[in-house]
């Protein structure tokens, strides 16, 4: 019993990894554009936060 339950997990879920192994490299392309984004956009946000800093470290410094 043990081994035809082994044998049906394997027909069901064998191809749906192969399937997620082929679909996973498309997906990481499809969404690196975003990320790239999100790192440009985390950098203007460290810069906009540097500047409204500055004024502040400049007097701590005096």
């Amino acid at each position: 019993m043990k081994i035809l339950l082994w044998l049906v997990l394997l027909f069901f879920c064998a191809p749906l990894a192969i399937f997620i192994l082929f679909l996973y490299p498309i997906v990481w392309l499809l969404l690196l554009p975003f990320r790239i984004v999100g790192i440009a956009v985390d950098g203007v946000f460290d810069m906009l936060g540097a500047l409204l800093k500055l004024p502040g470290k400049i007097l701590r410094s005096l």
